[in-house]
């Protein structure tokens, strides 16, 4: 029983993740193509671009896009906060912000007192350090955000009902959640950089691994995939683009340091005609674009239909929509977060087997000539680095993804199914698809309401992102088997007397639906 409670805890908390990454995927999409549109090398070969108004209306666009991706830790935090919290879901997102704002201070606190805070922005990112919502502070990304959110939830549910003594009864009840909060975060906020320096460091102290002529780029891209969920991989990026351990690189007389110094000064500067080009290029972009759009325009695809192939026929349609948006996200914005968190909480299995397989698919470009430039993965950014400059042995890059798609895809396919992974549309089969297709919400009200046992037997009703969660007065009356023909994709008792049931995105609107028949007349 302990372990069912701890399984569906887990599955519980990954699906929180899914509103935060409902939001990223269609934003992320337009943020890259407004990246790309705004880029100077764009508008060199697509001369209708270099207009006022539209130049004024890409950056416009990508300034707006870019606040979501700016504070993804604060979407994180409410998003977790909402799905984990049983009871006051509004006074639980609320305690997040306020608990994640406490903790940005509190670690800035840390860095100030303990003369660690860096000065200058390229020292900052080397020790993993950035500005967030105005604060120079750790970069712990979505991580802290999470961290924030599954403490406000646990607190809102603990202590939304506190009472005080009366000289103190205003600070009780809901207004002691954030109260509590506030004061929970200040210690978290002083633990979290101790153990992030000390993870900085050994990074530091095992730099010369990831620079290998060997195994090293495998090395790097399996450690900086596996680092994602905790935000380092800004730490390990920056130590090889900019420091010394990414190596010293001597181009006309003149010393580089760092992997992407270097590459500018060859990709922008001297270009495809000069000596460093296939002297250098090849071993540099492996750590930067080449490994990168590995992932995402090959990878990640794989992924997605893999994902897409494994779920249940009468789960298709639903889940083809989900993963098709997280799949472009990657493709055309370089923001590969949405998809690699929609399996890392609900299947972590699933992530180990990806960061081990991404380290051990990068290992050819340590033999290939491949020279496509930047940093980024987009099929934009390969299109202009790849196709229009002259020497990238782009085909390459082509053929080894290809390798990499088919590996991905069978690898991940057989897992799924191997281990029975709650992937999406493998959550349950839904046995009658036409009520939700056709969005006949008050037919499924009707008989979601019949197979709790009627009106009288629901006390209360509410909803995450994917579930209808309904506390009930006896569980014995629920009829399991009248809930499926409702077109839920599955129901199941989440403890005593409270019962969750599983529509996925359409499940907003059969609570609405169910409230309208429970309260009217």
């Amino acid at each position: 029983m302990k372990l069912n409670n701890v399984k569906d805890t887990i599955q519980k908390f990954g699906r929180s993740l899914l509103l935060p990454i409902g939001v990223m995927a269609p934003v992320g999409m337009l943020m890259g193509i407004c990246g790309a549109l705004g880029q100077d090398y764009m508008i060199e070969r697509l001369p209708f671009l270099d207009n006022t108004v539209v130049q004024t209306a890409i950056h416009s666009l990508q300034d707006i896009t870019a606040i979501i991706f700016e504070n993804i830790p604060l979407l994180f935090a409410m998003g977790v906060a909402y799905g984990m919290s049983k009871n006051e879901k509004g006074i639980a997102v609320f305690a997040s912000v306020l608990g994640y704002l406490t903790m940005l201070v509190v670690m800035n606190v840390y860095l100030t007192v303990t003369g660690t805070l860096a000065e200058d922005p390229e020292t900052m990112s080397q020790v993993g350090q950035g500005v967030v919502l105005g604060i120079q502070t750790l970069r712990i990304d979505a991580f802290g955000g999470i961290i924030a959110g599954l403490i406000a939830a646990k607190i809102a549910d603990r202590f939304y009902r506190l009472e005080l003594p009366l000289a103190f009864a205003f600070f009780g009840g809901k207004k002691s959640v954030p109260i509590i909060t506030f004061l929970v975060m200040i210690p978290v906020g002083l633990i979290i950089p101790v153990i992030w320096g000390l993870f900085t460091q050994f990074l530091l102290s095992i730099s010369f691994i990831f620079m290998n002529q060997h195994f090293g780029v495998g090395a790097y891209w399996f450690a900086h995939r596996a680092l994602i969920p905790f935000g380092l991989h800004h730490v390990l990026a920056s130590v090889v683009r900019f420091s010394e351990a990414g190596g010293v690189y001597l181009i006309d007389g003149q010393n580089y340091i760092g992997i992407l110094n270097a590459t500018n000064k060859i990709l922008f500067d001297l270009g495809p005609s000069h000596e460093a080009w296939d002297r250098l290029m090849p071993d540099l972009v492996k750590y930067l674009a080449s490994g990168q759009m590995l992932i995402t325009l090959f990878r990640i695809p794989a992924i997605g239909l893999a994902m897409y192939h494994t779920s249940f026929a009468s789960n298709k349609t639903i889940a083809k929509g989900t993963i098709l948006t997280v799949v472009l996200t990657a493709f055309l914005g370089n923001v590969t977060e949405p998809l690699e968190f929609s399996f890392l909480f609900i299947a972590p299995l699933l992530f180990v087997v990806y960061i081990i397989l991404s380290g051990i698919m990068a290992l050819p470009l340590n033999f290939l000539d491949i020279s496509i430039g930047y940093i980024r993965g987009t099929i934009f950014d390969f299109g202009i680095f790849g196709l229009l400059y002259e020497g990238t042995n782009w085909y390459q890059l082509v053929l080894l993804g290809i390798v990499n798609f088919i590996v991905f895809y069978f690898v991940f396919r057989f897992a799924i199914t191997k281990w029975n992974l709650k992937t999406p549309g493998r959550e349950a089969e839904i046995k009658n698809v036409s009520l939700l297709k056709e969005k006949r919400y008050p037919e499924i009200a009707g008989i979601v309401i019949e197979g709790l046992g009627g009106k009288e037997n629901i006390k209360n009703v509410d909803n995450c992102v994917t579930r209808l969660r309904v506390d009930l007065y006896d569980d014995e009356k629920v009829d399991l088997e009248r809930l499926k023909d409702s077109g839920s994709s599955g129901s199941f008792m989440a403890q005593k007397n409270h019962i969750h049931v599983v529509f996925g995105p359409h499940v907003e609107f059969v609570r609405n639906a169910v409230d309208e028949k429970l309260y009217s007349k």
